[in-house]
Formats: structure tokens, sequence, C-alpha cells
């Protein structure tokens, strides 16, 4: 069998483990469960993947994060490794095999959301596969005391009745002490081997700097550092409102957020990466997969709603191992915005039950009905039609896709509708007149008998696949039929899928999640009052706060933080002064040139000369053309 480092080499190009990598890989190959901590770009995916390619049979891999489920599987592909993701939006014929493959066609790694648990047909799919490894990823949402707790990871322990012998490897960013003992507790991990990485950067600057006018600041900020930076920001329009302002001040910016298409998601993300923009403005949605080394500021323009976001979006900073800045701009109005934002827009049981029934009602579910029923939905005109308020409705939905009663893609997305307009016989003659079309259409007919009849909603990614095309033929040839008025043919942009994973039962629906809203809000509630704690706190090195919230304790200052260098400042001047009243006192008697005071009072040569300095620019002493000092009358 092949040694780890062979693996990590062969397929990653990478000569050596960071630490503690190899331990972990170690434990589980020996059979043993285990929780792994380690910090934002500590090189999580390793541990459970260099293993499963060692080991005959599939890696599964469970993770709440579509976006990371596909970053890793174009990974693992483009270095010639099996992997599928079952993600939102996949029909149960295509689920189906994907699962086949995964079975009989020799894949590696098969990563799924907790949610998929919950079908009981899947799960017992799952039962007949070769499982080398269980990973766990984010693990922190297991804990009800885990910042994105999702109650369908629970379920993960039922995994341990049908793998029994198989290892379980939980791995998290941030997690607690509270939740690290919560998770290992909720998925009944056996004597796990537990490794934790110190969240300390020694090469991580934390800044907190209280202003009025943050742009200025941030000009100023990004005009001494002009490497890659990232500004942090809480909204979309906020996003697109910084890039105009940031391009008025001469700097070269982009901007991400959920609402891009896919397509626009990665031409600005290749902006930033290729260097060709200095400043990406984002909001929290970018930043998972992320793996550029270089980046040296990270500034946040608004409060975060914890702590754990906090410090992984900072830790994007510095990964190259050179000095790196983490700044907070705040003002005193940002704590009421903070409060606005996080907290008066949580929702409550009623308001839930409420956003529940007319999201139901706006797809006219019928009670009792709608599992598996896929919708486009934009949010926008659901809360236009209902006088709802957004960001409520938003953390409302957001509540209702982590319990798992609905699946909430943020993706943009597509909705289109097709209708064929003329006779089936002059379809078929076009076919014959057009047989580079034939395989795409024939394969829509077989799909779709009734699209003469009535419009039906088209799945692109899913014709494509069917007739061993891509989306881009299949899309220009519904616009050439469009044109040549063979088909009705309509595109509209969307901000999300909604798929429904349980029947409408109104108020028995939202009864049985209550628990968990409420146990979350009073979290979220906590959170906040942490970050408002990290800010307002001025007599404490900011590494140390942050890492005393995640239970670790260091005797040492930082040294470079905001409270270091304002510390440092301070004293240096307080000794400035003092210095300076000394070399005064001397000069009172007689002149002195540099050296002589020096010996005088034996403070070092590089102080006396600052204090010198000072002194001169003050107007207090006289240097002589005979380089000796003098007070000045």
């Amino acid at each position: 069998m092949a040694k780890p480092l062979e693996i990590l080499q062969q397929y990653w190009k990478h000569d050596a483990f960071r630490t503690p990598q190899e331990a972990i890989i170690t434990a589980v190959l020996e059979g043993n469960d285990a929780f792994a901590l380690m910090p934002t770009g500590g090189g999580k995916s390793i541990c459970f993947q260099v293993p499963a390619m060692m080991q005959e049979g599939l890696c599964l891999v469970i993770s709440p994060l579509v976006a990371l489920m596909k970053d890793q599987v174009h990974h693992l592909q483009n270095r010639g490794i099996k992997a599928i993701a079952l993600t939102g939006g996949i029909y149960q014929d295509e689920i189906i095999n994907l699962l086949d493959n995964c079975e009989f066609g020799n894949y590696k790694f098969l990563y799924l959301s907790p949610e998929r648990l919950q079908n009981d047909w899947i799960l017992e799919r799952i039962k007949n596969l070769p499982i080398n490894l269980i990973a766990i990823d984010e693990a922190h949402c297991v804990s009800q005391w885990g910042h994105d707790f999702r109650p369908a990871y629970l379920k993960i322990s039922k995994l341990k009745e049908f793998f029994p012998k198989v290892s379980f490897l939980a791995l998290t960013a941030s997690a607690t002490k509270r939740v690290q003992e919560d998770l290992i507790l909720q998925l009944q991990l056996n004597n796990p081997k537990i490794f934790t990485k110190s969240f300390a950067r020694e090469n991580l600057a934390y800044m907190v700097f209280e202003v009025e006018d943050k742009g200025f600041l941030m000009e100023q900020i990004l005009r001494k550092n002009p490497q890659s930076s990232i500004v942090y920001v809480t909204n979309r329009r906020a996003c697109t409102d910084t890039v105009s302002q940031l391009e008025t001040m001469g700097f070269t910016a982009t901007y991400y957020h959920g609402g891009l298409s896919p397509k626009d998601k990665e031409n600005h993300m290749q902006l930033w990466m290729n260097e060709k923009v200095q400043v990406m403005v984002a909001t929290n949605a970018f930043g998972m997969g992320i793996d550029k080394a270089n980046v040296k500021t990270i500034i946040h323009l608004h409060l975060p709603q914890n702590l754990e976001n906090y410090y992984q979006e900072a830790g994007r900073a510095g990964r190259n191992g050179e000095k790196a800045f983490a700044m907070m701009l705040v003002n005193p109005s940002d704590v009421i915005h903070a409060e606005s934002q996080f907290l008066s827009v949580l929702p409550d049981k009623v308001f839930l039950n409420l956003v529940f029934i007319k999201l139901c009602n706006f797809f006219q579910i019928a009670y009792g009905e709608g599992i598996d029923e896929q919708f486009s939905f934009n949010m926008n005109q659901f809360c236009l039609k209902y006088n709802l308020p957004t960001l409520k409705v938003y953390n409302a939905m957001q509540f209702l896709d982590r319990q798992g009663i609905i699946s909430l893609s943020q993706e943009f997305s597509e909705k289109i509708l097709l209708q064929f307009i003329i006779p089936s016989k002059e379809v078929i003659r076009y076919m014959s007149l057009n047989s580079n079309d034939e395989e795409i259409i024939l394969t829509i007919l077989r799909t779709y008998p009734g699209i003469y009849d009535t419009q039906i909603a088209f799945n692109l990614q899913l014709i494509a696949k069917k007739a061993n095309s891509d989306e881009k033929k299949v899309l220009s040839l519904l616009q050439k039929l469009k044109e040549k008025d063979i088909v009705a043919y309509f595109a509209k942009s969307n901000d999300a899928l909604i798929t429904f994973n349980e029947v409408r039962e109104d108020e028995r629906t939202i009864n049985r999640v209550s628990k968990y809203l409420t146990a979350q809000n009073e979290l979220k509630t906590q959170q906040l009052q942490s970050v408002l704690q990290y800010v307002k706190e001025k007599d404490t090195c900011k590494n140390k706060l942050l890492l005393r919230y995640f239970g670790e304790t260091i005797e040492e200052d930082c040294g470079i933080c905001s409270y270091c260098v304002t510390k440092t400042k301070t004293k240096t001047k307080q000794n400035t002064t003092a210095l300076s009243d000394k070399i005064i006192g001397l000069l009172t008697i007689q002149e002195l040139n540099s050296r002589d005071i020096q010996k005088s009072i034996k403070f070092p040569k590089d102080d006396v000369i600052f204090a010198l300095q000072d002194l001169l620019e003050n107007n207090l002493v006289l240097l002589q053309p005979n380089n000796l000092y003098s007070l000045k009358k």
C-alpha cells in the first residue's frame, strides 16, 4: 500500500504535510474515530482525501455547503480522481444513476448534504456502498451550540449502525469547547483521537479602528498596502456601492455576492485571483474554497454576525506566512445597525409559520402535498406580494433550509419555459433537414411528451446530459428554434431554487422545529454580544480576546494588534517625555553633544537621538555649529 506522503505527492504535488495532517491520517488508517479542529486554511480536506485514496472503496463526505462540495469535486476530478456530489436540483432518476456509479464505477468520493440522509431510499443505497471512511465537514453544525446547527446532522450517528468498523472523522474550523464536546457526543464518536490546532496566527494583525469616515481610512489602508485585499460588507447593494467608491478613489475593484450568476461569479473571481484588480468587495458568500496565499488585507466595513465567521473571513489574509492585516472599521452607529440587522430580523415561531404557509400558497401547494416539488423563486416578488420584510423572510427561509423542511439553492438560476408551437410532423420534417439538431430535439420530445400541449419547465442540465451535449449547444438550439417560430421559449432569471422536502402540514411542521428556532435566536444574540465585546474592549490584546473566545489562553500579547500597537506608541511617548525632561535638565547646566548626553543619562543611543529630534522640532533646544546642544532662550 502506498504511503500517505506518496499519495500527497502524486495527486496534490505537495512535498510535506502540515501539522497535524499526517497524525490525523494515521489515526483514521488505524481504524480510529477522530475529531479535528483546524482553523481556516489549515488543509482539512487533505485529512480525509489522502486516506480514502489509500484504501479500497469509497469515502462518504457529509457537508452542508453546496458551493464547497462542488469546488472539492471539481478539484478532485481535475486531479484524475473520480468524485460525485449529490447536490440540490438533481432529480431522482439522476440520483439513482449517480449512486449506481458509486457502487459499480470505482468512484472514490461521494459528497452529500446531511438532509439527503433523511431519505430512506438513499440511506438504503448508501448501506450497500463500499464505504472506507466517513468524513463530516463543518461538524459544528451537529451541535445545538454551533452557529449553523442543522438537525439533519443528528441523523449521521445512524450510519454507525451500518458501518461499525468504518472510521468517522469530524472536521471543523470553528468550534468552542462546548461545541466540541457536544458534537462528539451527538455523532457518537467512539473514543476519538482529538486533534486541535491553535487558532493563533502569529503573522496576522487584528485591528479595530473607531472612525467617523470609514471610506477615508479604507483608502489610506489600501494605498499603504497595495497588494490583494478583500473588503467584507453585509449586503449586495453595499458590494456595488463600495466598488463604485473605490473606483472613484482610483483603485481597481470587483464584487462577489450570492445573487451573481455562476458565470459572473467565476469572471469576477478570476479578475481578482489573476491580479487584474486589487480589491474584492464581497458578502460572506465569498471565501469558501478560495486558495489565494498573498492576500495582504481584510477589511470589515460592517460588524460581523459572530466571531466564528469573523475569524474565518479574517483568516483568508496572510496564508503565505507574511505579515497581514485584519481590520474592522467601526463607528458608534454600527452597534445600532448590527442589532437591527441581526437581531430585530430574527423570526419567531408565529412569523416562521406565516412565511411557511404563504410560501405554500405562493406555489399553490395543497395541504398534505408538495414533497419533492421544485420551484424557481424570486425573494423580492414573494415579499412584495405578501408585504413581508425581506431580511426577516430571508432568515426564516434559511432556518427552514437548515431544518431540511425546504432546500434553498441561493445560486443564480434561470427558469426556462418551453413549448413546441408547430405540429409534430413539421418538427419531424425540420429534423430530417437539420440532422445536427436531431439528437437534442429527440431528447426533449422523449423527456417531455406533453410539450406540444402546454409550456413545460425545462431542465437544461438534464437535457444536455441525456443528449450527450453541453448546455451552451442546447441553449443555442432553443434560440434558433424560437427565431424560426418552432418553439415558444421564455427564460426568466431567479434568485433561487426551492425544493419542498416534506408534505405541507402548516403548524404541525413548524411546531416540530420551533424549539430549535428559540435556541438559535438565543445563541445568535449571545454571539453578537461577543462581537460587541470584542470591539468595545480597549484594554486587552485583540489576539488574546479571539483566542479566549475559542477556549485558548495565552500569556503574551501579540505585539501587532491595534491594542498592542497603541500601547507601544503610548509607552514610547511616555519614555520620550521622561528622557526629554532629563536632557533639558542637563542642558540647563551646560551645552553638550549627543554622545555626552547619552553617557550622562545612560539611555540607548536611538532613544536619545529620537528625543533630541523631538526637542528640536518643538523648538525647545538648538543645535550649535559646533554640534553642541543648548536650550533655546
